[in-house]
């Protein structure tokens, strides 16, 4: 077990303001870690894989709060609706369609983020942000009763250079002011910024992060 995931743990929100958050990430983290930061008070965890999130689901306390940050795959959604807490990488309006009549068939309305790709890597997935401008044009997403647009994701370039993070965050955190003012105004719910990793989330905190995804800074290495 060795790793200290208390005194990690501690660190970190130590390190947060008022106002933001800790999503723990703990994929491909065991269980006994989780419970370690769970009795320290920690709640939200972080999960990509669905077969992971269910075992962890079935295994796990359940006041705990799963947010799903992977690239969801339709035909998974079904298996991690009934109990998951947070989607935060909608990517599709195909997506987002599917996420609603799943949950409207378990009675549940399921709190969503939609990604945005900002970073220059081909890799990472998201909405541009002119797909995300249109699919919100579109109002489509106004007749789903079962889904909560609660905010954005993205995630920053992978880099050492900090000034391109930075960039990139503030790029998203402009957006979020743009698309709040034009569709989420009287919205309270639509005000999540969920950007900032292990190796970022300080900029991500000055940059407007409401919600930080640390994973590697709490659990070590990924066994």
């Amino acid at each position: 077990m060795g790793h200290d995931v208390k005194g990690n743990l501690h660190r970190v929100l130590d390190s947060l303001p008022q106002g933001v958050r800790l999503v723990a990430i703990s994929k491909y983290h065991p269980n006994a870690q989780i419970e370690a930061a769970y009795e320290e008070g920690q709640r939200i965890f972080g999960e990509s894989r669905e077969q992971e999130l269910r075992l962890k689901h079935e295994a796990l306390p359940k006041d705990i709060e799963w947010h799903f940050i992977g690239h969801l795959q339709t035909n998974k959604v079904k298996y991690i609706v009934p109990y998951v807490s947070m989607i935060q990488t909608v990517d599709s309006l195909r997506l987002l369609k599917e996420i609603n009549r799943q949950a409207e068939r378990c009675g549940r309305v399921v709190r969503v983020l939609l990604e945005l790709h900002i970073a220059e890597e081909s890799t990472k997935s998201g909405l541009t942000l002119d797909d995300c401008r249109a699919l919100l044009e579109a109002g489509e997403w106004r007749e789903m009763r079962h889904v909560q647009i609660c905010g954005l994701m993205m995630m920053a370039s992978f880099t050492d250079d900090q000034a391109q993070i930075r960039r990139e965050m503030q790029t998203a955190r402009d957006f979020f002011d743009e698309v709040k003012a034009q569709y989420f105004a009287d919205d309270e719910a639509f005000c999540e910024r969920s950007w900032g990793m292990s190796d970022d989330y300080q900029i991500a905190i000055q940059t407007g992060s409401t919600m930080v995804r640390v994973g590697t800074t709490i659990f070590g290495a990924r066994t």
